[in-house]
């Protein structure tokens, strides 16, 4: 792009229309209101959902996807600032309030963290996973960067104790200037990180479960000792090109289970709501380090992966 296309026409661009029936109002939902339990994301599919759960069928509606509201069953996403500078270390603060409208204070841990943020630039790029720190009086806070101008999704994974089920609530944080945007990478089976290169192999499937397996390896050799990292080898959010729709899974098996191996192959059960692009980001431990795998895939009846032999661009940053 030759002219640098400024974020309040970027942001008119951004509203899209989700499963045809389904217009902008009803997808984000004003902020408060309950959508009803046919249409909130369920286990595994708006939160840390164990890989391979069963989903609803026959003539259950098809639940909202995650991160595309605000608030849901009464919980709130409140962030401290709508705005952050780009570039600029910034200690990010929000709370999470409950239906009485005060921050809540006590939370069932997901994966051995009470909070998980996740944070993605509204073209896909500038992925973080990081996990906030607990200020008091249910204040969250997280030193963090947004790297370039533009608007960015924040995500959290949480379940407030006595909740009846994890959420993941989603809000907008600007980081003003120039906005320029990153072309999303091509679909691609592999992909490089710090001298890794991992292979996706399978499909995915709109409205079923599809098994996904990532294949991690490092100087031609397979990686046989991954370290568990939150409980698990590895992590899979799913963002879908343009709404950011949220999906966000978790491998078959766990490490100390007696049948899991540290890799090199990490398997998971992914059910993705349409068809579309979707952005895959696997996050693997080794050696000490949290790294993250990005990919590109396309959805579609029966369209698998394609066989490529290039690598997955885009941005391969962690933050944590």
């Amino acid at each position: 792009m030759n002219v640098a296309t400024k974020l309040g026409a970027y942001a008119l661009g951004l509203a899209a229309v989700f499963g045809g029936a389904l217009g902008v109002g009803a997808l984000t939902g004003p902020v408060g209101a309950d959508p009803g339990a046919s249409r909130t994301a369920g286990h595994g599919e708006g939160g840390h959902g164990r890989g391979g759960s069963s989903h609803g069928g026959g003539n259950t509606p098809t639940p909202l996807p995650g991160g595309l509201q605000v608030s849901q069953d009464g919980y709130t996403l409140n962030p401290g600032t709508t705005t952050i500078p780009a570039g600029k270390r910034t200690d990010f603060r929000f709370t999470v309030n409950g239906p009485d409208g005060k921050p809540v204070t006590r939370y069932t841990p997901l994966h051995g963290k009470k909070l998980h943020l996740i944070i993605a630039r509204r073209d896909l790029s500038g992925f973080q996973h990081l996990h906030p720190t607990e200020a008091g009086g249910g204040v969250w806070t997280i030193p963090l960067t947004l790297p370039d101008p533009g608007a960015y999704r924040f995500f959290t994974d949480v379940q407030p104790e006595g909740a009846p089920k994890q959420l993941t609530l989603g809000t907008d944080i600007t980081a003003p200037g120039d906005y320029e945007p990153t072309p999303l990478p091509a679909p691609a089976q592999v992909a490089e990180v710090d001298g890794y290169e991992v292979r996706l192999d399978g499909a995915l499937v709109p409205g079923r479960s599809s098994k996904i397996t990532l294949t991690v390896s490092k100087d031609g050799r397979p990686v046989t000792d991954l370290e568990p990292y939150l409980e698990a080898y590895g992590h899979l959010v799913a963002l879908r090109d343009r709404d950011l729709a949220y999906l966000h899974v978790h491998p078959d098996g766990e490490p100390g289970d007696g049948r899991t191996e540290p890799g090199p192959s990490i398997t998971f059960y992914a059910e993705v709501p349409s068809t579309g692009t979707y952005r895959l980001y696997l996050d693997f431990q080794h050696q000490g380090k949290v790294r993250t795998a990005e990919f590109t895939a396309t959805a579609g009846a029966g369209q698998a992966v394609p066989a490529q032999d290039d690598h997955g661009g885009g941005d391969h940053r962690h933050a944590d």
